[in-house]
């Protein structure tokens, strides 16, 4: 099952569920980047970078599954990209440094987002979210 994705969906809402595999970044790019075009909006390569970024953050530290949504902001309707994972840890932007070859994923998610966070899961677990601009 490491390999497999499904596409849900509950009422409008979509979801792309996938269990822990390196092609996880490059699906969920997709998914954003189709859900960017069913709505007519032109630019999906910042949502899609920021996604791609969450997603791979789940992976490493994270547990499976992991579970993308996009859904739009009730308050000003921009997008709001949503990684949901299992795992306990808090993702947080790691201290500048020159010799680390990892570890720049929430930089780059802080810079491009207009805002981002992290909401604890009752049942364990959390979503990462990013809002972006349109």
């Amino acid at each position: 099952m490491e390999d497999e994705q499904m596409i849900v969906q509950v009422g409008d809402l979509e979801l792309l569920v996938w269990c822990a595999a390196k092609q996880a970044p490059g699906a969920a790019r997709e998914f954003v980047g189709e859900w960017f075009q069913e709505r007519g909006i032109e630019d999906a390569f910042t949502a899609q970078l920021i996604v791609s970024e969450l997603v791979t953050n789940a992976l490493l530290h994270g547990q499976p599954p992991i579970v993308v949504r996009v859904v739009r902001d009730e308050s000003d309707g921009r997008p709001v990209v949503e990684v949901e994972d299992r795992g306990d840890g808090v993702p947080c932007v790691l201290p500048e440094s020159d010799t680390a070859i990892s570890g720049r994923g929430l930089v780059l998610v802080a810079a491009l987002a207009l805002e981002w966070g992290t909401d604890p899961l009752a049942k364990g677990g959390k979503v990462t979210w990013a809002k972006c601009a349109l």
